[in-house]
């Protein structure tokens, strides 16, 4: 640990896989206390060395359930909360997706988990950020939240569309509190490789219309480092070779 610096408790809503559990092996230092949440903990994690971890089962998908078992389990106090929750429609991002096909159970439990959720979550959690000499809630959005983003998922663009209300909103809401809310709004990742295979290789994935995770890592592991009077209010992550933007 940096001379001078103070363990940081963080929070990582969806560590179990993907982009969470990139997040989880790439971030923290020595001393820092990490908490991961998600259906199941995955059975090896490579983290840094000196880290503590605490993990927290919960299935988003029954929000009142889950909301009260993250409750229960986390620490009094935090210093960062990354909400990396987030799922789509089952043929979103393919040719074969309808609206008009979608079922109606779909659509509920996408709501649940992307909308009700969150707010259930960021109700409970936020205040636990408060007493934080740099409290951060950082927001995993989607490109599709972006004004004419040219995407046609209507429930999954809603859904986003509603996470930079939400991160308006508690802005205003804790702004003597000095809390520091960023959105990522990140195009097409590669989940497939790990952070633990080369960036190269990674970002070699889908001919530029792939971002790899580590590039996530990067931007997030910076955020976390700025100093308690500035913070990055929204951040776009588009593919190099994504026509849309």
């Amino acid at each position: 640990m940096h001379a001078g610096r103070k363990p940081v408790k963080m929070l990582i809503v969806g560590a179990g896989r993907g982009l969470g559990r990139a997040l989880l092996e790439g971030l923290g230092q020595p001393g820092d206390s990490l908490i991961g949440v998600s259906r199941r903990r995955p059975d090896t994690l490579a983290l840094a060395p000196g880290i503590d971890l605490q993990w927290i089962e919960a299935d988003l998908a029954l929000p009142a359930q889950a909301v009260a078992q993250i409750d229960v389990q986390t620490p009094a106090e935090l210093d960062v909360l990354i909400c990396n929750v987030g799922i789509w429609e089952d043929y979103a991002f393919s040719d074969q997706y309808s609206f008009l096909g979608d079922s109606d159970e779909s659509i509920g439990t996408l709501v649940d988990v992307n909308i009700t959720a969150t707010l259930l979550l960021l109700k409970r959690l936020v205040p636990r950020l408060l007493g934080s000499a740099r409290p951060q809630l950082i927001l995993t959005g989607s490109t599709s939240a972006l004004r004419q983003s040219g995407r046609p998922e209507v429930a999954f663009g809603a859904s986003k569309f509603a996470l930079n209300g939400m991160a308006d909103a508690l802005r205003e809401s804790f702004r003597e509190q000095r809390l520091a809310v960023t959105v990522l709004q990140l195009g097409n990742l590669n989940t497939d490789d790990p952070l633990a295979m080369s960036l190269a290789e990674a970002a070699s994935r889908g001919e530029g219309q792939l971002i790899p995770v580590h590039d996530v890592v990067t931007l997030v592991d910076a955020l976390l480092r700025l100093s308690a009077s500035s913070f990055v209010r929204e951040l776009s992550l588009p593919a190099i070779r994504d026509e849309r933007f």
